[in-house]
């Protein structure tokens, strides 16, 4: 197993009128999530054009592999059919350490 953290980043883009029905799927699959192996972050914040981003940091790749294809994204999923505008967009992001490293990367959280 890679000792790799990942951060990753899911938009969730609600349907008209359907925020409040994505924020309960996502408020129902949180506490699920973060008793998973390896999740040290899961964590959703909205922008002002109404995106619903979630921001997830795990210890490793596997880890982040077998949250997406266990029961809670395939419930989570389930629930959300329906309700967005455009399907969830999922990105793997890489660090690129700056400055101090408790400031510059996602690596610790």
């Amino acid at each position: 197993m890679s000792a790799t953290p990942v951060v990753v980043t899911a938009s969730f883009h609600p349907a008209a009128g359907h925020r409040e029905s994505v924020l309960a799927a996502l408020s129902r699959a949180i506490p699920r999530v973060h008793e998973e192996p390896g999740c040290n972050l899961y964590c959703v914040q909205e922008a002002p054009d109404g995106t619903i981003l979630m921001i997830e940091h795990w210890d490793s790749a596997e880890l982040l592999d077998a949250h997406g294809a266990g029961p809670a994204v395939a419930d989570l999923n389930a629930e959300l059919e329906g309700h967005l505008a455009e399907p969830v967009t999922v990105t793997r992001l890489t660090a690129i350490p700056v400055g101090q490293a408790s400031k510059g990367a996602l690596l610790a959280v």
